[in-house]
């Protein structure tokens, strides 16, 4: 029989038939065992876990993601061990059991030591007490003929000392010096500026944060500000002026269409201003005869 001769045969096209649909079958099999493993196609917006506190989403959504914590900081306005920050993002399209990593709000306040501010300058003060872990509650201006420069460190009232260990977040009050010529302090514009960054913004500035208001429920990472009094028209004010702000959700209201209106608008205001005042100096040249200028010239002499 010749080397080939099993091609003749009928049982060897069975056996041939049978490898062929049990690879198939085999194919299907890992692919349909893959769409489960990595739940293929199926994704879920992932929900804002902030505010809330390690066990209260373990027990909500431990069974469709895997938490891990990365860090913790410290905060005197928001809730010891509950959620500030998480990665991926609120309202990422993600697959049940991803992992997400969050930060917490820590329960016992970190130490820092007060750094020495005295004689630097007003910026170069805020960036350090800020590198220390340390907040300025307010900014006092004072005599003293050095403009914008640090005379007196205070915490609760006292003077502190450099080197005294502090709890973190902690916040320091800063004799500023008014210099000799005592000049007003330019109006920083807050508008769309996250609540988070508008003190610093206000005390690079030299100016001090009154009044927040918040006008949405909403996290504070969404918020932004909206308003503020005294209003960015007014250009300067007084070293030290309290500054009053309105915040916004920026996921209820659209800052960029409303600054594009408010443009719009300063911008037709303006042209009107100078319309008006280009008609009125028309009508003074109008009403004001070649005759009655040679009788004033006369009169002058």
């Amino acid at each position: 029989m010749g080397k080939l001769s099993f091609l003749k045969q009928k049982k060897f096209y069975i056996h041939l038939l049978l490898i062929i649909l049990l690879s198939i079958f085999l194919l299907w099999l890992t692919i349909k065992m893959l769409n489960l493993y990595t739940r293929h196609d199926k994704v879920y917006e992932l929900p804002d876990f902030t505010g809330m506190t390690t066990e209260e989403v373990e027990k909500a959504y431990g069974s469709d993601y895997h938490f891990i914590l990365i860090d913790s900081i410290y905060s005197k306005t928001q809730t010891p061990g509950s959620i500030v920050q998480q990665d991926p993002h609120p309202k990422s399209k993600v697959k049940r059991g991803r992992n997400v990593y969050y930060i917490i709000v820590a329960k016992t306040p970190e130490r820092t030591n007060m750094p020495n501010l005295n004689n630097l300058s007003l910026r170069q003060a805020i960036v350090l007490l800020e590198s220390s872990g340390l907040m300025v509650k307010e900014l006092q201006y004072v005599k003293h003929f050095a403009h914008n420069a640090i005379c007196e460190q205070r915490y609760n009232g006292s003077v502190i000392k450099p080197g005294t260990e502090l709890n973190k977040g902690s916040k320091i009050t800063l004799f500023v010096g008014l210099g000799t010529e005592g000049k007003n302090m330019q109006l920083p514009s807050l508008y769309g500026i996250p609540a988070s960054e508008v003190q610093h913004v206000l005390n690079i500035a030299g100016l001090n944060l009154g009044e927040e208001i918040y006008e949405d429920h909403d996290s504070i990472q969404y918020m932004k500000v909206h308003k503020m009094e005294p209003p960015f028209s007014k250009k300067s004010v007084k070293p030290g002026t309290f500054v009053k702000v309105w915040y916004r959700s920026s996921r209820s209201f659209n800052f960029d269409k409303e600054k594009n209106n408010a443009a719009k608008e300063d911008s037709i205001t303006n042209a009107l201003e100078q319309q008006v005042a280009l008609d009125s100096i028309a009508i003074s040249q109008d009403t004001l005869k070649p005759s009655d200028i040679e009788e004033n010239y006369e009169d002058e002499f």
